[in-house]
């Protein structure tokens, strides 16, 4: 480790101390930032009234009486005095598929790192996450095409090959949304969760379509949308030029007079969004570069417990849905 991190305090009582991204990021090892981000929110999580929330990806539960003492966590215990039994299973708990958008657009940055190095550290988070509750995780890194691809899986070694993936520089150009979820289709045939880590900067015409069809097959989605604060107020102070970093394309802009067209035109684009993923019943959350990247687990963790909750579709219901998407 390169740096020592010092945890804020999260403004949500009861949870884990949130971590400084500005502090995180300064870490260059993409897993040990990883190993940080979950170590500190586990600890958190087993800490709080809240520790039952994750009970579906933990591999934790409570003591109770009458349990083999020989799978009780010592070390958790000493750091929380809570009792908590290792539970140990047979089967992977979940398959996941993590989508990662490596275009030029991620590369956009207003503090001292950017979108797509704050969207890999997402991405390794919940990898590291979820290998470590013994679920299957696979990868798929995209620009204009399918950059990486790693099928879901468990086992020794692969935790280093999706950390080597995540650290590849950016080399695209421009996004196609359509492309990674096309390949999933083809390829991922067992019901899954995918999570799409975006800041969805492109047409969502035909993404409605694609994601439409995932749904009819079962799968769960999880929308990440990474986005700079400057992006979400555009806040700049003096008139410059403005270069478009997927077309190359520059244009001289007067951030005051322009400030209120390109709120009302984000704004509309992040309405279209949220409109399909109403109509879909996807989960949709949103992700400030500023903010800890912790929140992307409580993320996760929502969604999987929506998902359980969430009645299985029937064959009509299926068919109905396709023919809204078409």
């Amino acid at each position: 480790m390169t740096a020592e991190v010092t945890p804020s305090r999260s403004t949500q009582p009861g949870s884990a101390s949130f971590i400084d991204p500005q502090a995180l990021m300064r870490i260059k090892s993409l897993q040990w930032r990883a190993k940080v981000v979950v170590e500190g929110f586990l600890s958190g999580l087993h800490r709080s009234p809240y520790h039952g929330f994750s009970v579906e990806f933990s591999e934790y539960r409570e003591y109770s009486p009458g349990d083999d003492l020989r799978y009780l966590d010592w070390r958790l215990l000493a750091r929380s005095d809570r009792y908590y039994i290792k539970r140990f299973e047979e089967e992977t708990n979940l398959r996941c598929y993590l989508l990662v958008d490596r275009s030029r657009s991620m590369g956009y940055g207003s503090l001292s790192y950017d979108k797509d190095e704050y969207a890999r550290t997402v991405a390794a988070t919940l990898a590291y996450f979820l290998l470590t509750q013994r679920d299957a995780v696979g990868l798929l890194t995209f620009d204009a095409h399918v950059v990486d691809y790693l099928p879901a899986r468990f086992r020794p070694g692969h935790l280093h090959r999706l950390m080597l993936c995540l650290e590849r520089q950016i080399s695209g150009t421009g996004t196609s949304l359509d492309v990674p979820i096309a390949q999933v289709a083809r390829t991922v045939n067992k019901r899954g969760l995918i999570v799409l880590i975006s800041d969805f900067l492109a047409p969502v015409d035909s993404l409605q379509k694609q994601l439409g069809y995932l749904r009819s097959r079962g799968h769960e989605i999880l929308l990440l949308r990474i986005l700079d604060p400057r992006e979400v107020d555009f806040r700049f102070d003096d008139a410059s030029m403005f270069q478009d970093l997927e077309s190359g394309a520059q244009r001289y802009v007067d951030p005051q007079s322009a400030r209120q067209e390109y709120l009302q035109r984000f704004e509309q684009h992040a309405r279209q969004v949220r409109e399909m993923c109403d109509h879909l019943e996807i989960d949709l959350h949103q992700l400030i570069t500023d903010q800890p990247l912790d929140r992307a687990l409580f993320d996760l963790l929502s969604a999987g417990m929506r998902r359980k909750r969430r009645p299985m579709r029937h064959a009509g219901d299926r068919r109905r849905r396709e023919a809204a998407t078409a």
